[in-house]
């Protein structure tokens, strides 16, 4: 099965608590996230989350996701199947480096034929998704 990975890592002064209170607000993504909004739902062990997903120059399109891993102030890790030939593993991860600064990261990962295909017609508006997540998920935290 063929894998295509994005990802953005930056660097945040702020506290991880500070920064799981942004990922853990799932309705208040839409003050800072600026790629995914409305989202709504459960982050539990196989919880869902539906939001809405809105990439430059493509159609907005409402995902529906199930938590497959989550850790408080550590990660938080939804997958969503978009058919039988591709699937999509979307995460944020926070890295305490010492207390009051963090590496965070967010990103996805495509798997299967259509998900290659996918990330490889799309990967300009994903690296530029995944950059304006990060620096806006930065902002909102050190403010």
């Amino acid at each position: 099965m063929d894998i295509a990975r994005i990802e953005k890592r930056i660097g945040v002064r702020a506290p991880t608590d500070r920064i799981w209170e942004l990922i853990a607000d799932l309705p208040g993504w839409d003050r800072w996230n600026p790629v995914e909004r409305a989202a709504e739902g459960a982050i539990a062990y196989g919880g869902q989350i539906t939001l809405t997903e809105s990439f430059e120059e493509l159609p907005e399109r409402r995902v529906v996701a199930k938590v497959g891993e989550w850790q408080p102030y550590a990660q938080l890790v939804w997958t969503e199947s978009r058919g039988v030939w591709f699937r999509s593993i979307r995460y944020f991860e926070i890295e305490e480096l010492e207390p009051g600064s963090c590496i965070v990261s967010n990103g996805f990962i495509f798997s299967g034929l259509r998900g290659e295909m996918f990330f490889d017609k799309h990967r300009k508006r994903l690296r530029h998704g995944v950059d304006a997540i990060a620096e806006a998920w930065k902002a909102a935290a050190e403010s």
